[in-house]
């Protein structure tokens, strides 16, 4: 492992096990971080080194690539990669930080981001964000053109799912608003015979995208076409970006699963003003859910970080904030 230079800019380690929404959100925290910071990035698979449960428990660091900088502050998103942040994080002048609630202590390591909807509590330690950090950047100008962007889930363990009832909202709302332009687009969990129906609606006025053939930027690049947006509320991830971005957000309308806490986080967002009902889609659609404050989680994650570790005090903002607590 190479010795990272005498510098104010941090290095920092991003452990992925390449699920996309884990992935998203070390992007949208690590983003911020080099933005805020000067951070320099570096991604570490964690499928591909092998932890045995000893050296996670006993903090002992396995073979690495030599080529990586020392780092001075480690995040890892997933399950798949709390084995090689435990082996970790005892690493010499370096911080350790989970992103979303593990399965084990938090105590173990030096901090947590946790979604609200995880029920735990805020410390020094732990930072709760109101929904998942995402890479949306809040937009300075929402358009004025009538686009409209619909984003569709599908089946999952939060909500009852139903075909019929989504596409139905679906054709109800293209039908209500006769001069506006509609994208939709569907993601790897919609079923194969909504997509057909979807397909169906192509026209001059509606264009269908398929979630396999469309470019990493694709959607930030529709969110910022558009005035108004869509949602299925099972992915707790396409909500929060399209509340991120500012556009006036409304919900499709399914039943809840009891019990879930995906949707109590949902419903969180509903109630803070963040993103509408399908009740209220008129409101939506006029451009007037106003929100009084922004949704940007990965920038105030960013600045707790900052804050934590990276600033001139931050060892002495520290030792007072345990000082209060003991």
């Amino acid at each position: 492992m190479a010795t990272n230079k005498a510098s104010a800019a941090p290095v920092i380690w991003l452990l992925t096990d390449n699920k996309p929404g884990h992935r998203n959100q070390l992007r949208g925290l690590g983003n911020r971080l080099r933005v805020k910071a000067g951070a320099s990035l570096f991604w570490v698979n964690a499928d591909d080194i092998s932890v045995p449960l000893w050296r996670a428990l006993l903090a002992i660091p396995p073979p690495l690539d030599e080529t990586l900088p020392h780092p001075d502050l480690i995040i890892a998103a997933g399950t798949g990669t709390h084995r090689l942040l435990l082996a970790l994080r005892r690493l010499k002048k370096a911080k350790s930080l989970v992103i979303m609630k593990p399965g084990f202590p938090r105590i173990w390591v030096d901090g947590a981001i946790i979604p609200a909807h995880d029920g735990v509590a805020q410390n020094p330690d732990t930072l709760v964000t109101e929904g998942v950090i995402n890479t949306v950047t809040p937009l300075a100008r929402i358009t004025d053109k009538p686009e409209a962007l619909l984003l569709l889930g599908g089946p999952s363990p939060h909500f009852d799912w139903d075909d019929d009832v989504v596409f139905g909202q679906i054709t109800h709302l293209i039908g209500e608003y006769p001069q506006w332009r509609w994208t939709i687009s569907g993601s790897r969990r919609t079923p194969e015979a909504l997509r057909a129906r979807l397909n169906e609606l192509a026209g001059l006025r509606i264009t269908v995208a398929d979630p396999d053939r469309t470019h990493e930027d694709w959607l930030s690049h529709r969110v910022a076409a558009s005035r108004a947006i869509w949602v299925t509320p099972d992915s707790m991830s396409m909500v929060c970006e399209a509340a991120t971005s500012g556009v006036p957000t409304g919900l499709f309308q399914l039943p809840e699963r009891s019990g879930s806490r995906v949707a109590s986080g949902v419903q969180r967002l509903v109630e803070a003003g963040y993103v509408a009902r399908w009740s209220d889609h008129a409101t939506v659609m006029g451009g007037k859910l106003g929100q009084e404050k922004a949704l940007w989680e990965a920038d105030r994650a960013a600045q707790w970080v900052i804050q934590r570790w990276f600033s001139p005090d931050a060892g002495k903002k520290r030792k007072e904030q345990k000082r209060k607590t003991t």
